[in-house]
């Protein structure tokens, strides 16, 4: 049995793989070592190393292709020992051959959109050519259709019979037109070229004022400087919230506009804004009827207080009327005084030439005086009507007051 085996056993090759060394057509060899059944225990032999193999043959190997792990390049492979020479099935030509093929196809690739690029080129070249010539012949279609227009508006004319003096008169109703839209052009146009003119002065006016002011603010103080800079800021963040505010107010408007045209074709919310408004009326009065009874003391208190009002007014009043009753004395006595004053004129015309002038200036400032006067009494006795007018109101609501208590 031994014999048998010996004879049918052959040295495993540096591959690790039995036999002939190379394996059978179709079957692709793995990349590690065989392990073959001996009749050594488990472990004793050397896989790979050179020696008779024990029973069983390469035939008989048990292969596990789930214990091949993932190496770095992402392609599977089995354990291979770590020791003696090893096939490299994967190797530095294998992964050249591949950076050649990948580049070359990325080559070929880019010859492709280069082309597409030129074709491109060339197709963009000759549709902005067909674009130009497009403009002209758009032009010159222009051009014909008004000629066709022309004659066929002639055609017309003579199906009809039209006699040639009305074609004449159209034709010149039509020369006629042109030429007040030339003139009418014409005039536009040096309209706008002044219009440009002002407007390319203003420009200059513009930026000679901002180098003027640019020349102010370099030959102010550094402390100007910052706060100038400042200023412009604020104004800048200014007309900012302006802006805003201004689109703010315009949206506002026109909600308003709408609301009031919704309002206008609707009887119903008309009475809805008559009621609000009647509302709003009424509870401003009725603060106000609130401020004036939180106001409102004791009725003693507003006995005292319209009483000592009353006496101060009187007092007042009583002063005005001895003023007036002086003023009007004085003025007697200035009117007494002129009297003389025109009796001694006559005797002394000469003397009294210039005291008469003084005395005349000193009765125009006196009538002056006078007409004010008048103006300046009537207020007060508006004054004193008004306070009389407040006294009574003031006097029949403490009374009210008073029976209310009471």
């Amino acid at each position: 049995m031994a014999s048998n085996h010996k004879s049918s056993s052959r040295p495993v090759s540096r591959g690790g793989i039995g036999l002939t060394g190379r394996p059978p057509s179709g079957i692709r060899p793995p990349s590690g070592n065989i392990r073959v059944a001996t009749g050594t225990p488990p472990g004793t032999a050397r896989p790979g190393s050179r020696g008779p193999l024990g029973t069983g043959g390469v035939l008989s190997s048990q292969i596990r292709v789930a214990d091949r792990p993932v190496t770095q390049q992402g392609l599977s492979g089995m354990k291979t020992g770590m020791k003696g020479p090893q096939r490299q099935i994967l190797d530095k030509s294998y992964y050249l051959g591949l950076l050649r093929s990948k580049i070359s196809e990325l080559t070929t690739e880019i010859n492709k959109l280069q082309k597409e690029i030129e074709m491109y080129n060339q197709e963009n070249s000759v549709y902005l050519s067909y674009e130009k010539r497009a403009e002209t012949l758009a032009v010159g279609i222009k051009e014909f259709q008004g000629q066709l227009a022309d004659y066929n508006m002639l055609v017309d004319k003579l199906n009809t019979n039209t006699e040639m003096e009305e074609v004449m008169h159209d034709y010149n109703m039509l020369k006629a037109q042109n030429d007040r839209e030339t003139q009418s052009m014409d005039v536009i146009f040096t309209e706008r070229q002044a219009k440009e003119k002002q407007i390319m002065s203003a420009e200059e006016e513009i930026e000679q004022e901002k180098q003027a002011a640019d020349g102010i603010i370099r030959n102010m103080s550094p402390e100007k400087q910052v706060k100038y800079i400042e200023m412009k800021s604020t104004n800048e963040k200014l007309l900012q919230e302006l802006d805003t505010l201004q689109q703010e107010l315009d949206s506002l408007n026109m909600k308003k506009e709408s609301l009031e045209t919704e309002i206008t074709h609707s009887q119903v919310k008309q009475e809805a804004v008559l009621l609000h408004e009647k509302l709003y009326e009424l509870e401003a009065h009725r603060d106000q009827m609130i401020a004036e009874d939180q106001s409102v003391g004791s009725p003693t208190e507003e006995r005292e207080r319209l009483l000592k009002q009353v006496k101060e007014d009187n007092q007042e009043i009583a002063s005005m009327e001895r003023q007036l009753t002086d003023i009007k004395e004085k003025i007697n006595q200035f009117n007494e005084e002129i009297r003389q004053l025109d009796m001694d004129l006559e005797d002394h015309q000469g003397e009294m030439n210039q005291k008469y002038r003084e005395l005349k200036k000193r009765e125009e400032n006196m009538d002056t005086f006078i007409d004010t006067f008048e103006e300046t009494k009537n207020q007060e006795l508006e004054r004193k009507a008004q306070l009389e007018a407040s006294i009574v109101a003031l006097l029949e609501h403490c009374s009210r007051t008073v029976n209310v208590y009471s």
